[in-house]
């Protein structure tokens, strides 16, 4: 029995040193803005948009940018290459929609406050609900009801929640409507006050900021 006791022990050691181990390896980047720093941790179960974002961080294709859109309670998005150059009261989020990138939905990656995913084009000009290929946003979202959740279940505009899902929503805050219809890829580590001050600027036209919030940096976080 007692050496039953040390096997399972060493067992259990083992296991959290292996999940140290990826913790550890997780990939991480830095997005330095205007208002502040956000650091964002990308999954490794969606190679394609972790890779594809990575690429794109090394090219150091989002120094400039701007974060065209933003609706409080809801979410921050930017990556619009438009947007490096565009002038006051441009409407933004149109340029290159046939640049995109495959679907990776997961089970495990939903919308809760703080996740990133990936923007795209609707359903009707989209039916494989592809990413965009640069475009991204982070979630603010809300707090949500039980009952609200169960009214999403009875009406099938949600699977099941989990009781992981129903205690995040309604504690912490998300936007469970898109679940599994945009692509979740990662989610904020740190400066997720920046994020609600980002999401709490003055928007004009088709939710565009008044004064430019704009992406000075984007590293990879060793």
């Amino acid at each position: 029995m007692h050496m039953k006791r040390i096997a399972l022990l060493a067992s259990i050691i083992l296991t959290f040193s292996v999940m140290n181990d990826i913790q550890a390896q997780s990939t991480k980047v830095k997005i330095k803005t205007t208002l502040g720093d956000i650091t964002l941790m990308l999954y490794d179960d969606t190679p394609i948009h972790k890779d594809n974002f990575i690429d794109l961080v090394n090219k150091k294709f989002y120094e400039g940018v701007l974060f065209h859109r933003v609706i409080p309670d809801f979410m921050i998005q930017a990556g619009d290459p438009a947007s490096k150059t565009a002038k006051p009261g441009d409407r933004l989020g149109a340029s290159d929609p046939k640049a995109t990138i495959p679907a990776e939905f997961k089970q495990n990656h939903w919308h809760k406050k703080g996740a990133l995913a990936a923007a795209r084009m609707g359903d009707q000009v989209n039916p494989t609900r592809a990413s965009s290929q640069y475009q991204f946003y982070i979630v603010t979202g809300r707090l949500w009801s039980v009952a609200e959740l169960s009214r999403m279940e009875q009406d099938g505009t949600h699977p099941k929640f989990t009781e992981e899902q129903k205690k995040v929503y309604t504690s912490a805050g998300g936007y469970p409507p898109l679940d599994y219809q945009y692509t979740v890829y990662g989610e904020v580590t740190e400066g997720m006050d920046v994020v609600e001050k980002i999401s709490k600027v003055q928007t004009g036209q088709a939710n565009r900021p008044i004064e430019d919030v704009q992406i000075l940096s984007v590293t990879l976080v060793k």
